[in-house]
């Protein structure tokens, strides 16, 4: 398995929110969850989207922006709109918060303020993220970034496009699989970008060498591996893997392998709460229990029982509470009527399509 791979299978559209809605200006929608990552994206129209602590961004027709949280970002028609926020979030949309109908697959066929053309249609897919690994993910990503209308991404958002536009069986797990692979494209996208800065390992990837060596730590992250025995299996003396590698990601092969299994164990050790810390270490390829404490406190700070102990006791910073009830997680309903002095919010068309967590 590559890096990337490694890295991103914890940011899965499994429980995340989607919605979809046709808007006239002016519009003000506020993103209160915070999620770890919110992809946002136009069909048409164009929009502004402002971070909670970043300058605004231009988002046009077919461009993508993808918003790391735990800062919430608001979707304006313009900078210094008219429009009162309409906070969106777990119950953006239910009835009794003020907001339109639902249910899971829902399309409003008909809308009634007015036939929609001229409207900028947003997309809105929330990620939770869990764990230590996909965390290394957001620690590589700027609060804001941006892919361009024309990438990769284009033929994925051609499916979502017409996904949304109607209500068939089957459409969430359709949805899902489709947020995946735009949130992949994206960030391919950004990571090649001329004149980017990508995180060391991206670069390595593509490395014949240290490429392969990073796959061989990631497919047996519990082998016994030396430098000795990374050279052999990719071909090069044990001096030339040694420097390509540190030269190209950083720090040494077995420096880079400490970091990935103590990541790992993290995870474990908040995912399997009755196992021993013995466990924990032969699963990433520790023999001794107490070499491996050793080693996941110099890496961590913290020895595993005690990580495991405050890891239980804390909410995790990088993964949204799912809601108690089955229900779904709306991401933005409808805009309000008319406002004093003759503003008004339209809402024409709203398409959400929404998944319930206790089905992913």
């Amino acid at each position: 398995m590559d890096v990337f791979s490694d890295l991103i299978r914890g940011v899965r559209a499994h429980g995340s929110s989607f919605g979809s809605s046709a808007l006239s200006p002016p519009w003000a929608l506020h993103f209160v969850d915070g999620a770890p990552l919110t992809l946002c994206t136009v069909l048409n129209g164009a929009g502004w989207i402002v971070p909670e602590h970043g300058p605004p961004e231009l988002l046009r027709a077919r461009e993508t922006i993808v918003v790391r949280g735990p800062a919430t970002f608001t979707f304006v028609d313009e900078i210094g709109t008219r429009a009162e926020p309409i906070a969106c979030g777990e119950h953006c949309a239910t009835p009794e918060q003020g907001g339109t109908r639902h249910r899971r697959g829902w399309h409003d066929r008909g809308g009634d303020a007015g036939d929609g053309r001229g409207a900028t249609t947003l997309i809105v897919g929330a990620y939770p993220v869990r764990g230590e690994i996909s965390r290394r993910l957001l620690d590589a990503l700027p609060v804001v970034l941006r892919a361009a209308a024309g990438d990769t991404a284009d033929a994925v958002l051609d499916h979502v496009a017409a996904e949304v536009a109607v209500d068939t069986p089957g459409q969430q797990v359709v949805l899902d699989r489709l947020l995946d692979w735009m949130l992949v494209c994206t960030l391919r996208e950004w990571f090649d970008r001329p004149g980017g800065e990508p995180p060391a390992w991206w670069a390595a990837q593509r490395d014949p060498v240290v490429g392969d060596a990073l796959r061989l730590l990631h497919a047996e992250p519990a082998a016994p591996w030396t430098v000795t025995a990374l050279a052999e299996h990719t071909g090069v003396s044990r001096s030339t893997l040694a420097k390509r590698f540190a030269d190209l990601v950083g720090e040494p092969p077995l420096t880079y392998l400490t970091r990935w299994r103590m990541t790992l164990a993290a995870d474990l050790l908040v995912e399997q709460e009755a196992a021993t810390v013995a466990h924990i270490a032969r699963t990433v390829g520790y023999s001794d229990p107490f070499g491996f404490s050793a080693a996941f406190k110099r890496v961590r700070g913290t020895n595993p029982s005690e990580f495991r102990r405050t890891a239980a006791t804390a909410s995790p910073a990088t993964e949204r509470p799912l809601p108690a009830h089955p229900g779904p997680r709306p991401v933005a309903g409808p805009l309000p009527g008319p406002r004093p002095g003759g503003g008004h919010h339209q809402h024409p068309r709203s398409r959400s399509s929404i998944r319930s967590p206790t089905q992913a």
